[in-house]
């Protein structure tokens, strides 16, 4: 998708650190996810499935939280899993 198409569409701003942005915007292309960083400097993002939520919320979690919150997400995922 191209980002004029996904400008005109509804889709969701993700606030990330401009640091982060490139990084956030190749793994969301990776994984088909339509986004577009913006002449503002934004990344816009279109979600259409709770599975895309899911999996933008893991990737701007990657990178922006903190090790340890990241060590207690993997922890309850394990503890779910038994």
């Amino acid at each position: 998708m191209n980002s004029s198409s996904l400008n005109s569409q509804i889709g969701q701003v993700v606030s990330i650190p401009r640091c982060d942005r490139w990084q956030a915007y190749q793994r969301l292309q990776e994984l088909s996810i339509p986004c577009c960083c913006t002449e503002d400097g934004s990344l816009r993002v279109s979600i259409e499935s709770p599975g895309g939520a899911l999996q933008l919320w893991s990737v701007v979690q990657q990178l922006t939280a903190s090790r340890p919150k990241l060590v207690y997400y993997l922890e309850q995922c394990w503890q779910l899993a038994a």
